[in-house]
């Protein structure tokens, strides 16, 4: 008798997104330490994960390219080091997250989980 192949059938997002998972840290304290490591590990896993690589300066402001990579993200992985919430781009992220997780009548930015990793 032959397996049945709907036990491996998983159900879809509800729309297609360009990134799996989404990496909110604190460059100065994990950028070239645990969180390039984590990136690492996901890629290998064919995990389509954003890392922002740009250092944002005093005065910048969080790019529109890395709030639609937010929104378009499944999944937000917050990595809360000792100094995250110093950082007012880390903040803004991090709102944004919560408002795209929050926010019941924009589905399409809808998170499926948002995990934190304390540092």
């Amino acid at each position: 008798m032959a397996a049945s192949s709907s036990s491996s059938i998983q159900p879809r997002p509800r729309r297609s997104r360009k990134y799996h998972v989404f990496l909110s840290f604190r460059g100065e304290d994990t950028r070239t330490g645990f969180t390039s490591h984590l990136y690492a590990a996901l890629t290998r896993k064919g995990i389509t994960t954003y890392k922002d690589d740009y250092n944002l300066r005093k005065g910048d402001v969080i790019s529109h390219e890395l709030l639609k990579a937010i929104e378009d993200s499944m999944f937000a992985l917050i990595v809360l080091s000792p100094n995250y919430a110093s950082s007012p781009w880390c903040l803004d992220e991090l709102c944004k997250i919560l408002d795209c997780n929050n926010n019941w009548a924009n589905t399409s930015c809808r998170y499926s989980t948002v995990w934190s990793l304390l540092m």
